[in-house]
């Protein structure tokens, strides 16, 4: 009886350790709010038997700077191109084989052609290509020009948002007054910081790039300078006529965001697996 109790014990033991050696992967995601929906997230803990948690940042420099501090022990995160150049430099990227991505093949050469910031992809593979317009509340605003004009409005004042990015807004400003996003001209930049200072952030409730789209969605603000998928995700569907979401007729910057692998990362495989889902 003994031998038995023993050997059942045994067994009990050996099981405990094998379940310990299968436990289950955790992937760390770090992503722009709105960006990858849940079904999506979902859908890949499934397949792959996984858990995978998911923050957001709402601009690249909050996402640098808690990369920088060393915060977490993210695998995964989604920076504009400008900073993948930088994150390049700073060594805190892998290098990703595309040869392994069977869907790599599927990204638009047009849109390949434009990461300058990384050239033949060997630190990050294209996720998005966009640009920043403006959402205006038709129901409370009905005369306006469809230009970045309407930041002028001094009876819109305290009605507006636009974003907490220096690359958006600052772009926003030179388009407008007729001058390249990329220019080095001082006298240039130097127009459009007095044109952001002194003539639209009078007239705005705030900058903000994380709870923009709420504050729309809720009536706070009725012109809200922002991305449109943000925007429609938070207004509800049959109220979606009422917006009028468009492009500034002077344009304005577009961006390409991009999945990179981090330096260090624990779960390159699984990593891997995610970019290419």
């Amino acid at each position: 009886m003994m031998l038995n109790l023993f050997g059942l014990a045994l067994i009990c033991t050996l099981l405990v350790l094998s379940g310990c050696g299968e436990q289950t992967k955790t992937l760390y995601i770090f992503n722009w709010t709105y960006y990858t929906p849940d079904s999506v997230i979902q859908k890949f803990e499934q397949e792959y038997g996984v858990d995978v948690v998911y923050d957001t940042f709402a601009s690249n420099e909050e996402m640098f700077a808690k990369l920088k501090a060393g915060g977490a022990d993210y695998d995964i995160t989604f920076p504009s191109g400008d900073y993948v150049s930088i994150m390049i430099k700073e060594g805190m990227l892998e290098k990703i084989d595309t040869s392994k991505l069977k869907n790599f093949s599927n990204i638009d050469p047009a849109v390949l052609a434009q990461c300058d910031f990384d050239p033949g992809n060997q630190y990050s593979v294209p996720y998005y290509l966009g640009a920043a317009g403006v959402a205006v509340d038709k129901t409370k605003v009905q005369n306006y020009d469809r230009s970045w004009s309407i930041f002028e409005r001094k009876d819109l004042a305290n009605r507006m948002i636009m974003l907490d990015d220096m690359r958006e807004v600052m772009g926003d400003a030179l388009k407008y007054l007729g001058y390249s996003v990329n220019t080095v001209d001082q006298r240039e930049i130097d127009a459009a910081r007095d044109l952001i200072n002194n003539v639209w952030k009078p007239n705005l409730l705030k900058f903000d790039a994380e709870a923009f789209a709420k504050s729309f969605a809720s009536g706070e603000v009725w012109v809200a300078q922002g991305y449109a998928e943000s925007i429609f995700a938070e207004v509800d569907k049959s109220m979606w006529n009422t917006v009028d979401f468009f492009i500034p007729k002077e344009g304005g910057p577009s961006y390409l965001d991009s999945m990179v692998i981090l330096k260090g990362s624990k779960n390159k495989d699984l990593a891997l697996k995610f970019v290419d889902f």
